[in-house]
């Protein structure tokens, strides 16, 4: 089975620009040699916009880490991190995540191969993962609140459920994002354009996951320490 890229060469055989068909009409093609993600300059510029993004939501990140390194000894008396942090249930979230973080790059790994399916499969076990990962963070919090370590409680508790909350938001926003992206994927195959949101949704997933590896050394490993 030949894969996408084969069929864009095959068709015309140039690096010239040329139209590719798509059940939704035609998609001008501008780097037939490129992968599938780079094909378009609207899909390179879209990816370069990305990184800008990321580089922003990198100094967000920076700064509720900031406030929770000047905050992390401020508990008034509370509950310290050390008496609220389950290693093994931040060991599991860590696990979790880092394995989805495996199974979106297979999915990008797959499209470039024109895999339309096993992208697809990929990407739904990614998913899977990242709602696995929610659900333990929130069980988490959960169980802090009824023991009445709650956001009110202390500095520290403050800037812990800010910083690990608005990570946790982030993968709730990905996992949506990503289930939009299956469905295109399905009805519209991979093109340029579903090409490019996968790699751009893989972009954004393997980022909350080297935030999380920090989260995990800064607040829960140094939290138990």
């Amino acid at each position: 089975m030949s894969s996408y890229a084969d069929d864009v060469r095959g068709a015309h055989g140039t690096a010239a620009a040329h139209a590719v068909g798509s059940s939704h009409g035609d998609i001008h093609v501008d780097y037939p040699d490129r992968a599938p993600e780079y094909q378009t300059e609207d899909g390179s510029l879209k990816i370069t916009g990305f990184w800008v993004f990321l580089g922003t939501d990198l100094i967000l990140f920076a700064c509720l880490f900031a406030t929770f390194v000047i905050l992390r000894t401020h508990t008034a008396g509370g509950p310290t991190g050390k008496e609220l942090f389950d290693v093994r249930g931040f060991t599991e979230e860590t696990f979790i995540l880092l394995t989805s973080s495996f199974t979106g790059g297979l999915a990008t790994f797959e499209m470039h191969r024109g895999k339309k399916f096993r992208v697809i499969g990929w990407l739904i076990v990614t998913a899977l993962l990242g709602m696995a990962f929610v659900s333990l963070e929130v069980n988490e919090f959960v169980k802090y609140a009824l023991e009445g370590a709650t956001i009110q409680r202390s500095a520290f508790l403050s800037a812990f459920f800010t910083l690990v909350g608005t990570h946790g938001s982030h993968v709730s926003v990905g996992i949506l994002w990503m289930i939009s992206i299956i469905i295109q994927v399905a009805v519209k195959g991979i093109n340029p354009i579903t090409a490019r949101k996968v790699f751009i949704v893989n972009l954004y997933w393997h980022f909350l996951d080297v935030v999380w590896v920090f989260l995990f050394t800064v607040v829960y490993l140094m939290g138990v320490m």
